[in-house]
């Protein structure tokens, strides 16, 4: 997976939301107004897929990186696992896969600090291409 991959799935996921939000506002079910819970899963599927086009744009300047590669899969996973799982729930009335929510909110966690790790961590491009500073004064 590339930089451009997380731009592109992140951009993605964020015009998604918008269109989800537009839609939940007109559907039958929600009449009596968008549940807290589906308004939560819309602004954390906003919030991360700003973080996954983060992790694109830090790859692209970082170069690759596991822990990055890592923390954008595992913010994609959370906005499967929660914010998709509690859509499917509030709208469809599937409930199958409830215990995935957790898991998508642990996914987002880790994803950050897999971010962090990836962000601090000195990459094998970087240290192989890294300019000497021998001419310090």
């Amino acid at each position: 997976m590339s930089a451009r991959f997380f731009v592109f799935a992140g951009a993605v996921s964020a015009a998604l939301s918008v269109a989800l939000s537009a839609a939940f506002a007109h559907l039958p079910v929600f009449a009596g107004g968008i549940p807290a819970m589906v308004q939560s899963a819309l602004q954390l599927q906003q919030f991360h897929a700003v973080g996954v086009v983060l992790v694109g744009l830090v790859l692209g300047w970082r170069g690759p990186s596991r822990w990055l590669l890592a923390s954008g899969v595992l913010m994609l996973a959370g906005t499967v696992m929660f914010s998709f799982n509690i859509y499917a729930r509030s709208v469809l009335g599937f409930d199958a896969l409830r215990f995935a929510v957790p898991w998508g909110g642990s996914a987002w966690i880790l994803a950050w600090l897999l971010l962090a790790a990836g962000a601090v961590s000195q990459g094998s491009a970087e240290r192989s291409s890294a300019p000497t500073n021998s001419h310090r004064q």
